[in-house]
């Protein structure tokens, strides 16, 4: 490997030819050996729109020159295309402002467009990092605009759409099985009768709830810290900076991205974070609940409750032959535990804000927009690889309900409670259906007993 002599405000550094980051990344790189794991794509994409618009606008106001300013630009849209992606190996486990990952996007940039304008690759010189790529920034206020870029844009790409699928196609699910009776359950155990309908219009609310909830947590996202420099007073940055940049990023992502009415806020915390890891929190439990849900009612194929029947997609055992198991309902399940540790990681980052910044912004960063991807995923594979497969064994709906002990609840108003208990314990103890022990006890004649006992309530519509 050949090396490049670059200096910084410690020194100099060798730094690997190959690269076009400088010598703050390789100390960073040499430093936090830590974990392996770098800042997803997407923060890094942002962070580069971020600065090609700064770039833009600090030619507008007489700051950087006409020359220097459309070399950044052209190298923060090359970063854009993802062709920089060996460029960004800051571990996420670094400085707790993410300066480091800071400037290794200002280095990075500032070096490719020095070879544009060049042909030589250096970090110093006529394009400075500090001087014109970080020109009224600061990390400070950068890194958690680039958290809230990150999380909207993936949010809207990625998340809603998905979660607008898998609402479809439950509700989709919850038309076709409106007809079909089978037996609810509580506490596991056999309740009284509904319909598979009713079952899935459950679980197509949750989902509808979950893009609700998504919904509000948006507008805070929405609200950049920006301007803010170091400590939230706005220090060397020009004082239409930030709104000028801003409004550039809301035209380029058609989101409603503002300046933050107080940067001591959106420095100083990352709450509107902490807020939306809880509601990813909360959509991945509701996820997980119309998983588990639906392994249980696809159980079996014949020693289980069997009522539904999923895709086959793959062989579940390498020593069962003819096993397949609820795969994506297991992934998914997986998916929920990662983004409940992701929101505890996330919640103890949030308590990381001390006086006029947090120091856990890159941990925050990461499981924040994991948690996004995660969920996005999780939920076009059950939408797409589960739910639309799903069929409904009517036999096995019906020979539950037949047999379930529960069913002798619609006889209470007509024989009261404690003679419908002795009905159920008789029926349990002789291995009979509630149907054979009512006609030999002759509490109703057959027709009239299948009408009670059979019969959907109206409020099961």
């Amino acid at each position: 490997m050949t090396y490049r002599e670059e200096t910084d405000s410690l020194g100099k550094v060798r730094v690997p030819e190959e690269f076009y980051y400088g010598p703050q990344t390789q100390r960073a790189v040499e430093n936090f050996p830590i974990s392996g794991l770098r800042l997803p794509d997407i923060f890094i994409h942002s962070l580069a729109m971020l600065k090609k618009h700064a770039a833009t606008v600090n030619q507008t106001l007489g700051i950087v020159s006409a020359e220097i300013a459309g070399a950044i630009v052209q190298a923060c849209r090359e970063v854009m295309d993802g062709k920089f992606q060996d460029d960004f190996p800051v571990d996420v486990f670094q400085t707790g402002s993410a300066t480091s990952t800071n400037m290794n996007i200002n280095e990075v940039i500032a070096c490719r467009a020095n070879e544009i304008l060049t042909k030589k690759r250096t970090t110093r010189f006529p394009v400075h990092p500090n001087d014109h790529v970080n020109c009224c920034q600061s990390s400070n206020d950068v890194i958690p605009s680039a958290i809230h870029i990150s999380a909207v844009t993936r949010i809207n790409q990625k998340l809603v759409p998905a979660l607008k699928a898998l609402s479809m196609e439950l509700e989709k699910k919850a038309v076709e099985f409106e007809g079909i009776h089978k037996i609810g359950r509580t506490h596991l155990q056999d309740a009284v009768i509904m319909t598979l309908g009713n079952e899935f219009s459950g679980y197509a609310r949750q989902t509808q709830l979950a893009l609700d909830r998504l919904e509000p947590v948006q507008e805070r996202l929405c609200i950049l810290a920006l301007g803010g420099t170091a400590v939230g007073t706005g220090l060397n940055a020009h004082k239409d900076f930030a709104q000028k940049v801003i409004f550039q990023i809301a035209e380029e992502t058609g989101l409603a991205f503002v300046k933050s009415p107080n940067h001591f806020e959106s420095q100083g915390a990352c709450d509107a974070a902490v807020e939306t890891s809880g509601i990813l929190k909360t959509i991945a439990i509701s996820l997980s609940k119309i998983a588990n849900d639906i392994r249980w009612l696809a159980s079996g194929p014949r020693c289980g409750l069997g009522e539904i029947t999923l895709p086959s997609l793959q062989p579940g055992s390498s020593i069962m032959p003819g096993k397949v198991n609820p795969v994506i309902c297991e992934s998914v399940i997986q998916v929920s535990a990662q983004i409940i540790g992701n929101d505890a990681a996330i919640s103890i980052g949030g308590l990381g804000g001390f006086f006029e910044l947090n120091t856990m912004l890159p941990l925050i960063a990461y499981n924040l927009i994991q948690s996004i991807e995660l969920l996005s995923a999780a939920a076009d594979v059950l939408a797409n690889k589960c739910i639309c497969g799903i069929t409904a064994n009517i036999d096995q709906c019906r020979d539950n309900i037949q047999n379930s002990l529960a069913i002798v609840t619609s006889l209470v108003p007509l024989i009261g409670y404690d003679r419908a208990a002795e009905l159920a314990k008789k029926a349990y103890t002789e291995r009979k259906t509630i149907e054979t022990v009512a006609l030999e006890e002759n509490i109703l004649p057959e027709q009239d007993l299948k009408t009670i006992l059979f019969g959907v309530s109206s409020t099961m519509k």
